[in-house]
Parts: structure tokens; sequence; C-alpha cells
């Protein structure tokens, strides 16, 4: 661990291509571990606890998912600013940044665990829907939610300090069992035959020993933490930045979930399920832009502290390129077979209700996953202002036209709202990214970005026209011949798109996954 402590330290090794290859490598798989456990234990999960219990559970996370607002942006700060100390070769300013946010995040916490304790009696008795036989229940579980809070905002600083280091392999090993332990500790728990407050404690329990966790590795690989150096002097700083972030934090569920509350006051219930569903599916396509944005930001820092433009545009338009080329074709057998991925896994109902709304949304979630290159980078280079301003403005655009096109064309016209925003989003990111960042239009160019957009052009006119020529055959048939196609479509990209870097970059990585 201290070898490789050392060498994280070297600002060119927080950048190599090797590194973010690795790191994206283990976020994604981090990402899709517990996602697979969720999927194999939430049946069972739900049956043990029931349908009432497990609605309280869920609405407790989500209440717990709002109070995380009181980071303040201090996770992303630390991040932040322990990447461009490091970055800029300045290790001893670390101990205090990070202990400066650390007592931040404690005392946020404290009081945000102080808040949702007074005011637990009116969420579970007034607000909350709650059936009276869960009453005593609930308020436990909530008073037992609130010491967690806590402990989520401080285990975000440590963990932020790993991020920045590039260290996504100890970030996993602690963050994958802290959340497979969500489900299995359900498990356990209802096996045991505990109630609702007693599962939360043993998932309360995981959590603080995650906490535990990260600050063992930390003061491993950094000794000097031993010792306590924090500073009010630099909240003012961190808070510039972290406040930004926090005006995004509270902006973006409205924007994800708005559609969802207009869809049951304006048409049914149902049809939120009808849209709810094949939104779930697509989403999970964001894993792999997230996977690779969680490497970017620590190196966007580090680069923008370095001052090293040209590397900082060269990661940035390549970033573009790989979601380009990844999560296109993933996209276009989503909008190519929808009504057939419906069908068999939904029944004939989705198929029919559904199968424009996961096309409309899988282009959405395509655009979007490019937005994310710029975004980062944006909040990278210190300018998280830029991005919540955008939030902000199209927070009102977007209830005008989830209203009207709701009201118009029901479902559809919530996915096309959807995508809207996002593309409205991705067009002022990528705009503001050049210019703010000065980065040239050519990078799009040397960087192989226009090729690859003339590329994917050319297989979407030749997956249109290979479906309807083979309309006719099997759901086997065809899935032999798209194949075959982006089979194909590989093997030019290989040969015609990519260049010496890229190749070494993809090839690293199938070693890694190998290993």
């Amino acid at each position: 661990m201290n070898e490789n402590s050392t060498n994280s330290m070297n600002p060119t090794n927080l950048i190599s291509g090797r590194l973010l290859a690795q790191n994206t490598l283990l976020n994604l798989v981090g990402k899709v571990v517990p996602l697979l456990i969720g999927v194999v234990t939430l049946p069972f999960i739900v049956r043990g606890l029931g349908t009432e219990r497990f609605g309280l559970l869920s609405l407790a996370w989500v209440v717990l998912g709002y109070f995380a607002i009181f980071d303040l942006g201090m996770g992303r700060a630390t991040t932040k600013y322990v990447s461009e100390a490091l970055g800029n070769g300045e290790e001893d300013h670390v101990p205090r940044l990070v202990w400066t946010t650390v007592t931040i995040q404690a005392i946020l916490g404290l009081l945000g665990a102080l808040i949702l304790t007074g005011i637990t009696p009116l969420l579970v008795e007034r607000v909350l829907n709650i059936p009276s036989t869960l009453i005593g229940e609930a308020k436990t579980t909530f008073y037992l939610l609130a010491l967690s809070i806590p402990v989520v905002l401080v285990s975000s600083s440590f963990s932020g300090v790993l991020e920045a280091r590039q260290r996504f392999d100890l970030v996993n090993a602690v963050r994958v069992p802290s959340s497979i332990s969500t489900y299995l500790l359900t498990l356990i728990g209802l096996f045991i035959g505990f109630q609702l407050p007693g599962i939360v404690a043993l998932i309360l329990a995981a959590r603080f020993a995650a906490l535990v966790a990260f600050v063992i590795i930390n003061l491993r690989i950094a000794p000097q933490l031993k010792k306590y150096s924090g500073s009010f002097a630099l909240f003012p700083r961190l808070f510039s930045y972290g406040g930004w972030i926090t005006v995004s934090s509270v902006v973006s569920p409205v924007l994800v979930y708005l559609d969802r509350f207009l869809i049951a006051s304006l048409l049914s219930i149902a049809a939120v399920g009808y849209y709810t569903a094949p939104y779930g599916a697509v989403a999970h396509l964001s894993i792999i832009p997230g996977s690779l944005v969680m490497s970017l930001f620590p190196a966007f820092s580090a680069l923008e502290r370095m001052r090293d433009r040209q590397r900082l545009g060269t990661l940035f338009a390549r970033s573009v390129k790989y979601t380009l080329l990844i999560l296109t074709p993933i996209v276009l057998i989503l909008i190519l077979f929808a009504e057939e991925i419906l069908q068999i896994w939904l029944g004939s109902d989705f198929a029919l209700q559904s199968k424009m709304v996961m096309k409309i949304l899988a282009l959405g979630v395509l655009v979007n996953s490019l937005a994310n290159v710029p975004y980062v980078l944006l909040q990278g280079t210190g300018r998280p202002d830029i991005t919540a301003k955008f939030h902000l403005l199209e927070l009102p655009i977007h209830i005008w036209i989830v209203w009207v096109l709701v009201n118009h064309w029901g479902i559809t016209g919530a996915a096309a709202a959807w995508t809207l925003r996002v593309a409205l989003d991705a067009l002022l990111l990528f705009v503001a990214a050049f210019k703010a960042c000065r980065l040239l239009p050519r990078l799009l160019v040397t960087n192989g970005v226009t090729l690859s957009s003339f590329a994917l052009l050319l297989l979407t006119g030749m997956a249109y026209g290979l479906k309807d020529l083979a309309g006719a055959f099997s759901l086997f048939a065809q899935s032999l011949l798209f194949v075959a196609l982006f089979g194909l479509f590989a093997w030019a990209v290989w040969q015609k798109v990519m260049d010496t870097s890229d190749r070494n970059t993809i090839l690293r990585m199938v070693k890694l996954w190998q290993k």
C-alpha cells in the first residue's frame, strides 16, 4: 500500500491513461455488482417485509437521501481541492483540507440528525400516510436513520480523499461491500426475526464500519493525517465551491422526478407505471458514463491546477468519443427492439403503451450521458456555478414543457419533455465547457469525435435498413443479423476510427478484466 501511495502522489500518475482505464473498469464493476445483488434479493425482501413495511423502508431511504443536502457539496469539494493539491505537488496542504472538510461534515451531519429527529413525529403522524399499526416502528426507524446522517457525510469526505488520489480500487473495496450489505443484512435480519428497526440498525452498523474502514485506509496511505489540523479559515473557499454543488443537488431531483408527479396528477397512477418501467430500464445505461466521470473529476481537477490545457482538452474529447462509441450501439438496440424487449420483459400491455416512451428515453439517455463529460469538466475546473445556473434556468422551462406535452401526448409527451430538457442541458454544457476552459473546436476533429460521429450515423442508417428488411424474420434470426452488423462495425472502428492511443487503452482494460 505504501508503494502505491507513493506512486499516486506523482501528478503524472494521477492522470495517466492506464490509471483512468483501470479506475473506470473498477467503478463499473462497483456499480454493477450491487445492482445485480439488489435485483436478485429484492423479491425476497419484499415478501419478507410485506408491502407496507417495504414501502415504509423505501420512504425512509428517500427522506435520508434528501437530507444529503446537508453535505453542502463538501464531499465533492474535498475531491476537488485535494486533487488540485496533489496535481501541484502540494502534499503538505492535504491534511488541513481533509480535516477541515471532515469537521464541517461532522457538524452539518449532527445538525441534520437533530432536525430529522425533531420532525420525525410530524413526518410519521401527519405528512406520510403510514398505517397506525406501523407508527411505532416508523418513528424508531427514522430516529435510527437520523444517526446515520453524520456517518454518511463524514464518509463522503474520507472517500473523496481516496478519489482525489485516484485510489478507486480502495474506494470500491469499501463501497461495494457496504452497498451489498444493505440487501444482505436485510435478509439476515428477516431470517433472525428482526422487525424493521432492527434491520435498519444492522444497516447503520455496516455504514459505520465503512466509515471506520475509510479512516483506517486514509491513515495508512497518508500518515500525516494522524495529526488533526483543521482550519475554519478554509470554510469560505470550500463553501463557495460546495454551495453551487448544493444548488444542483437540490434542483436535479426535481428535474428528474417532476414528470412522474405530473403524470400521476394529469393522467393516472397506472400511467406512472407505464412510464417508470421503461425509464428505469434505460436509466441503468448511465452506469457506463457514470463509471467514467467518477475517474475524470479528480483528473480534470489535477490538470486544471497544473494548467495543462492540451492534456485537459485531449482527455475531454476522447471521453466524449468513448461514450459515443460505447452507448450508441446499445441505444440503437433499445430503440429498434423496444416493442420486443417490453413484450418479453413486462408483457403485451407494456409493449403497447410504453414502446414509444422507451425509444424516446433511450435517445435522451445517450444525450445526457454525453453531457456528463462537460458537466464534470466544468465542476473539475472550478466552475460549478455554471452547472448550477443552468439547472436553475432549465427548471421553469422544464415545468412548462412537461405540463404542455403530458396534457397533449400523455406519457409519450413526458418522455419527449425529458429528452428535450437534457438536449438543452447538453448544448449549454458543451458550449460553456469550450468557452470557460478555452478549448478549441478542432479538438473534436483531432481526437476522432467527428469521425466517430460519422461512423455512428452510418451504423444507424444500416441498422434501420436491416430492421426493415429482416422484420418478417424470427427474433432469433434478427438477433444474429444484428450481432453480425455490430461485429463488422466494431472491426471497422478498430481499424479506421481508433488510433494507437485508443487501442492501447482498450487493450489495457481487456487485460485488467482478464485478471
